[in-house]
């Protein structure tokens, strides 16, 4: 796909490419602020500021009303490492887009009706999904056990209900202010609407908005493990849960598409090793996966599974680090390779076809470095060979790199 770039003197970066086969556009704005950029003692700013940023801004008291009255749709979402926001319109209605979120962009209302009505939606969500119901503090175990120093040690919904529901007016202000801006932004524009066209509006509802002084304070990074790290719980749960991880390389680091092949060669489908070996073979497992958070600084490769009925947990261990060993001494079979290559091929390209992701996608390879890699995806990985996948195999699945948490069933 084309992509083209136009920037802002404020600082906003503007990425877009046109397509003929909708009639609708994407309008995405990735802002470069996540979990890793709260303080330890106030987490789960980024999460609240995803719902603040529904609640009306300095001209326009209500988000939702004119957008659906526009045939729109939106949502958002948080990371550790970004917010997301994007809106999908008709291209006839698509100026909506570009006043609503310009509009919030400048400034929020900043009302106390509306931090209290967002704060108790977040704390609610915190209560339901990480306090109220099974493997909810799983979050927070494993980011506890995986980062002892980086801000990846808390999950993005927070540490602790306290911290949102004791912040004040001045720390909401003060986070936006220092995160919300033009030049702490990529907007991304996918559809069926011109460069020029995109500019102009881009231009006009964008560039009065100054820009910032965005907080740049240096993120801590991860050592080196040097030894591997265990934890045990118990609890009212359905079924006893293992949980490993090891630290990988960031999203952009050319050994990236590797780490992602080996949790692929492991779990993606029912021919993967995991599953013909330990779940369908062996019956040791119910479910086990495989998967990689791709991240600005030290991503995991995760596996996570559940044990068969009267299977130990310690066996079924034992299995999964036999598996791991195997990759780590013998080469995969070329065969094995290239199916799951083929198969990254042909979800990459359903995945091109969707105009909202190819957008959310643009920024969010922008802000690594170039949106353009969005084309080569598949070249990356088709370019990962049998020696690169041992060597990466040898140097991720090692035990002094593992995080292993036993997550037990209460005993009746």
């Amino acid at each position: 796909m084309e992509i083209n770039r136009h920037k802002l003197s404020n600082g906003l970066t503007l990425l877009h490419s046109h397509t003929t086969d909708t009639q609708m556009v994407a309008v995405n704005i990735l802002y470069k602020v996540g979990a890793r950029n709260e303080s330890p003692s106030q987490t789960g700013f980024a999460h609240l500021f995803e719902h603040l940023m529904f609640g009306g801004s300095v001209n326009i008291a209500d988000y939702d009303t004119p957008l659906e009255m526009a045939g729109g749709e939106n949502n958002a979402y948080t990371t550790n490492d970004i917010t997301n926001y994007y809106i999908t319109l008709p291209a006839s209605n698509i100026e909506t887009a570009f006043w609503l979120e310009s509009d919030r962009m400048l400034s929020l209302a900043f009302t106390p009706k509306s931090l209290e009505v967002q704060r108790k939606v977040v704390m609610e969500e915190f209560k339901q999904r990480n306090l109220n119901q099974p493997y909810g503090d799983l979050s927070h175990l494993v980011a506890d056990l995986a980062y002892k120093v980086h801000p990846y040690r808390w999950p993005t919904i927070g540490l602790s209900l306290d911290h949102i529901a004791n912040a004040t007016m001045d720390d909401v202000k003060n986070f936006f202010y220092r995160f919300y801006a033009p030049n702490n932004a990529i907007l991304s524009v996918v559809g069926n609407i011109s460069f020029e066209e995109t500019i102009r509006l881009t231009e006009k509802w964008f560039g009065p908005i100054p820009q910032r002084n965005i907080d740049h304070t240096p993120i801590p990074q991860e050592p080196p493990m040097k030894r591997q790290r265990r934890k045990t719980v118990r609890r009212n749960v359905p079924s006893t849960l293992l949980h490993m991880t090891f630290p990988i390389v960031s999203r952009n680091h050319p050994d990236f598409p590797a780490c992602d092949m080996i949790s692929d060669i492991l779990a993606n489908g029912r021919s993967s090793r995991f599953y013909r070996n330990l779940v369908e073979g062996k019956q040791l497992f119910t479910s086990l996966d495989a998967y990689v958070s791709g991240r600005i600084d030290t991503g995991q490769l995760i596996i996570a599974g559940m044990p068969a009925e009267g299977v130990d947990i310690h066996t079924a261990e034992q299995a999964v680090w036999e598996e791991l060993d195997r990759l780590c001494h013998e080469p995969i079979p070329e065969q094995e390779i290239q199916k799951v290559k083929n198969k990254f091929v042909s979800a990459t390209a359903m995945d091109l076809t969707d105009y909202q992701h190819c957008a959310a996608e643009m920024a969010y390879l922008e802000m690594f470095g170039n949106a353009d890699d969005i084309n080569h995806q598949v070249e990356a990985y088709e370019n990962v060979s049998q020696k690169q996948l041992l060597r990466v195999c040898r140097q991720v699945l090692r035990r002094r790199n593992s995080c292993v948490l036993h997550y037990l069933k209460a005993e009746d």
